[in-house]
């Protein structure tokens, strides 16, 4: 096929030329003010993240939430809520990329499938600490500009086919039921 081949067309168009998919789990040690006896509740909040092409093969998410511990200390007589700001980074690794785009310019749309929630909250081992699991994950695509040939078909109309069934010139007929005083008569 060469580019004047007049059975095909080149079409630019944007398409998605990328995408990802990436499911994390992370662990994460938080330091209480106080001793903890034991965990009331976890919650993570206040998730933010933007995503950018890092690579031909990869996009990397830079992201924030804050995880939310509430605990009881003092042999369970008190309680507290320790709050802590997390920040990450996920590379993800583009299992579907098309190697013909014809521009270094890109769009990445990153959507997340599973926001960023506890799966476990426990107190470690030498009871100091409250250690938090918490899974993510995301796809992502990235759009491009790419060529797409097709093929052109020769039409099945005439030229004259356009015209049928509009043809507006008044028959005899139609001329005959015209009244010409159809307006009245001005005085």
């Amino acid at each position: 096929m060469t580019f004047l081949d007049k059975e095909y067309r080149e079409i630019i168009t944007k398409a998605v030329c990328g995408k990802g998919r990436k499911f994390t789990q992370d662990s994460h040690s938080i330091s209480p003010s106080h001793r903890p006896s034991s965990i009331l509740g976890c919650w993570v909040i206040n998730h933010l993240y933007n995503a950018k092409r890092k690579s031909e093969d990869t996009v990397e998410i830079n992201g924030s939430y804050d995880i939310n511990v509430w605990y009881s200390y003092n042999d369970n007589t008190k309680t507290e809520v320790v709050t802590e700001r997390v920040t990450y980074t996920d590379v993800i690794p583009l299992a579907v990329k098309d190697e013909n785009t014809i521009s270094d310019e890109y769009d990445v749309f990153a959507k997340v499938v599973q926001q960023p929630n506890c799966l476990e909250c426990k107190i470690t081992n030498n009871g100091h600490k409250i250690v938090v699991e918490i899974e993510r994950e995301f796809v992502v695509q990235v759009i491009g500009e790419t060529k797409v040939y097709v093929k052109v078909e020769k039409s099945n109309f005439d030229d004259d086919d356009d015209d049928e069934g509009w043809d507006y010139k008044v028959t005899d007929e139609e001329l005959e039921s015209v009244k010409p005083d159809f307006l009245g008569k001005k005085d």
